[in-house]
Parts: structure tokens; C-alpha cells; sequence
């Protein structure tokens, strides 16, 4: 059984290099395939690691989710620069996107090598689907409110596009990296240890 341990300065390292990695693809994304809508790509693929990093480190993850989608956001999207205050509630749809598959594992107690059906089946709902309607129904309403938006569009742009990104790494990513990455000391069992 492993022993809950205090956070050390191991995690504040893997939380700041989580954060540069998610900006680093949140950027890449959305200046090298935009969507012509500000802030959306047809090709989000920071999205599936910041799924597979919430999974693996736990809120240190989450925390780095939203502040790496906060930061490429104002990075890339000038009307986010010039109205902080609706780029700090548009980054809550990357919170919410890896926030409900870390809660559902967590609950469901999901191995996450994904040895099972019922495992497979858990990770596509919460990891593949829920969590990207709920992430492309926030961010596309949360965009509106910078200007005029067809948020029917916003929102399939979005959530197809994550959907497909995730389809294809995420349970991937768990089935082929999980038992490497769970003997790392900074594997999170719960959501703190």
C-alpha cells in the first residue's frame, strides 16, 4: 500500500513544467491549425495531454490544465489579452475537461492500464466525450461574451475536434505509459497522493 506523503517541491517543479508543456501545445494548436474562430483549433492537442497528465498527477495536473489553457488563451487570442477577466472563466472549460475524468477514475476506481471493458468504457465516456460537450459548451458560451460568435459552430468546432484528439491518445496514452509512469514517485493515486 503506498503512503500518502506531503507535497514536496517535486510537485511544484511537475506542476511548472506541466504548465509550459500545455501552453507549449495549447499554443501550437491554435496558431499552427486555427479554426478561424478566435481561440479555437480544429486540432486542440493539448487537450489529450492534459488528460493524460490530470490522470497521471492528479490536481497537480488540473491545476496545470487551466493555467497552461489560461495562458496559451491570452497568448494567442487578442480579444482574451484584452479582457482577462473573461480568459480567467473561458480556461475553466480546460479545468472541467480533465476535472471530470480524474473525478469518474477516481470514483469508479478505474485501473487505468485499461485491462478491461468496463474500463475502456469509463474512460471514452468521461475522458473521450462528457468532458469535451461540457468543455465546448463553456468555452464556446464563454467566448460569446467577448462579441458576436455563432456558438453552434464554436461548439462543433470545438468538440469535434477534441473528440477526435482524444479518441486517438488518450486511452492509448493510459493502456501503453500508465504502468511506466505509476512507479514514478510523482504518480498520484487520489487526487493529492
Amino acid at each position: 500500500m503506498r503512503h500518502a506523503q506531503e507535497p514536496t517541491y517535486s510537485f511544484v517543479i511537475l506542476t511548472f513544467v506541466l504548465i509550459l508543456i500545455n501552453t507549449a501545445l495549447a499554443w501550437f494548436s491554435v496558431k499552427i491549425i486555427p479554426a478561424g474562430t478566435g481561440g479555437i483549433t480544429l486540432v486542440y492537442i493539448a487537450v489529450a495531454f492534459m488528460i493524460l497528465f490530470t490522470l497521471w498527477f492528479g490536481a497537480y495536473g488540473a491545476i496545470a490544465a487551466y493555467v497552461g489553457t489560461l495562458l496559451a488563451g491570452v497568448l494567442t487570442t487578442e480579444s482574451l489579452l484584452q479582457h482577462p477577466e473573461i480568459a480567467i472563466i473561458w480556461a475553466v472549460a480546460g479545468l472541467l475537461q480533465v476535472l471530470i475524468p480524474l473525478v469518474a477514475v477516481r470514483m469508479f476506481e478505474v485501473d487505468l492500464t485499461l485491462t478491461n471493458r468496463r474500463d475502456w468504457t469509463i474512460i471514452l465516456l468521461f475522458a473521450v466525450l462528457i468532458n469535451n460537450i461540457v468543455g465546448a459548451a463553456w468555452g464556446a458560451y464563454t467566448l460569446s461574451l467577448l462579441g458576436p460568435l455563432n456558438i453552434a459552430g464554436a461548439f462543433s468546432t470545438w468538440l469535434v475536434g477534441n473528440i477526435i484528439i482524444t479518441i486517438l491518445i488518450v486511452p492509448l496514452g493510459l493502456r501503453f505509459f500508465t504502468e511506466k509512469v505509476s512507479r514514478s514517485k510523482l504518480f498520484v493515486g487520489k487526487y493529492w497522493d
